[in-house]
């Protein structure tokens, strides 16, 4: 079942030290700590609809978050095991981060996928606190 960025928020709100704010790019919410964005609502801009348009792509339909990802080769395996969930645009050509169709990933890939965003701008002392009380992660 498709989820929410109501469902997106409620995720990454429960993660200790993380607050919403604007992304001031225009985009929507972003969800952050103090080392910086783990997620974001994604909309796509012109400049971003021409160069997929010049690839012979689209846009998704839907809702988008961007979420960072563990390097290239993380995001590469995401979007080569789960190419109906995650996609890229030629903006983010090179950046460890990839975009999230919500439409298409289920509420526990979800939770999976901030889990592990959010684990790598969480600080340290504190993912190390989350993860000893989640031993299952």
């Amino acid at each position: 079942m498709a989820v929410t960025l109501e469902d997106v928020r409620a995720v990454a709100l429960a993660f200790p030290e993380t607050v919403e704010a604007p992304s001031g790019y225009g985009f929507g919410p972003t969800w952050r700590t103090r080392n910086g964005m783990f997620a974001w609502q994604r909309t796509p801009t012109e400049a971003d609809l021409t160069q997929l348009s010049e690839q012979g792509r689209s846009w998704p339909d839907g809702d988008a978050i961007a979420v960072r990802t563990d390097g290239l080769d993380e995001k590469a395996a995401l979007l080569e095991t789960f190419p109906g969930v995650f996609f890229t645009i030629p903006h983010f050509e090179g950046w460890s981060s990839v975009l999230v169709r919500l439409d298409a990933i289920d509420a526990t890939h979800l939770g999976e996928v901030l889990t592990d965003s959010w684990l790598l701008k969480a600080p340290k002392r504190v993912a190390a606190a989350w993860l000893a009380a989640h031993p299952e992660r």
